[in-house]
């Protein structure tokens, strides 16, 4: 029996920025790179043409991050937001750090999307998975590599879009 490929969770705004992506690296940039190696062509001998040979890189790399793209929309599942107020991938969170003391804040989004820089966990990371349909008011205990974690939910705010 052949093992379900894993569903990539993503938030609307997550898939429609990943289409939008797609779509532009398959319309305008390959149209690019095919007149920036027809341009180095034409300059003559190929083998010592830096041109060229920038271009045909840029154009693996082009041709590797659709192939990325298009694997991870293949067996993409869009977020079922319909429960108000429970934290769900497409949320914002701000919660109580009982340990720290002090307020931290969260996007919870797919493990795609995911970007600690920016605050944003994965649903499937040891908090984000805690956290997933809970309320506000409620504590959540976390236990992590790093040692037990609790939080309490301050807010919970479903997003539009995630930058």
């Amino acid at each position: 029996m052949a093992e379900e490929a894993k569903k990539n969770l993503l938030t609307r705004a997550g898939l429609n920025k990943y289409e939008a992506e797609l779509h532009n690296l398959k319309v305008n940039r390959r149209q690019e790179i095919a007149a920036k190696i027809k341009e180095a062509r034409e300059q003559g001998d190929l083998s010592e043409n830096a041109e060229y040979d920038a271009a045909k890189d840029e154009q693996r790399d082009i041709e590797a991050r659709i192939a990325e793209l298009e694997t991870l929309l293949k067996n993409v599942e869009v977020v079922d937001d319909s429960v108000e107020g429970e934290i769900n991938v497409g949320c914002r969170v701000k919660l109580y750090d009982v340990e720290f003391d002090e307020d931290v804040e969260y996007f919870i989004v797919g493990s795609s999307e995911a970007n600690s820089l920016k605050n944003k966990i994965s649903n499937e990371s040891p908090v984000g998975k805690a956290l997933l349909h809970h309320k506000v008011g409620e504590t959540v205990d976390v236990e992590t590599e790093a040692g037990d974690l609790q939080f309490k939910i301050l807010e919970v705010e479903r997003v539009k879009e995630v930058d």
